[in-house]
């Protein structure tokens, strides 16, 4: 059983940045490819950023490719998502995600969800 935590969210206005963290206990963090999925009010649950096991690939939703950026930290058994440019279509309750395939993009591959931070931008 893994336990994820998410933390970083909040209000911040178009243009600006904000850095979602996700620390990992219970398991075996460095053995799952990490995920940020994020849901919209009335939308579902999609896919926003993928890293393997080691950290050395990554892959991303087009809709936030150049502006966001996902990294791991195996030591510290946390996952983060530096958002860039943000916009206020990015407005959603983020969620950390141990996945059981990397690349796959699928919340139905999901091992593990954290409880979700919310982020909101403002324009």
């Amino acid at each position: 059983q893994v336990l994820l935590i998410e933390s970083g969210g909040g209000l911040v206005q178009a243009g600006g940045s904000l850095r979602l963290s996700c620390a990992a206990s219970g398991g075996t963090f460095s053995g799952y490819p990490m995920d940020w999925f994020r849901q919209a009010p009335g939308k579902e649950r999609e896919f926003v950023a993928g890293i393997s096991t080691s950290g050395g690939n990554t892959y991303y939703a087009d809709s936030v490719k150049g502006r966001f950026a996902i990294s791991r930290d195996n030591l510290k058994n946390t996952v983060y998502l530096q958002m860039n440019s943000l916009k206020p279509e990015d407005t959603a309750v983020y969620y950390c995600a141990a996945d059981l395939r990397f690349g796959s993009g699928n919340p139905r591959t999901v091992a593990y969800w954290g409880q979700g931070t919310q982020v909101t931008v403002s324009s």
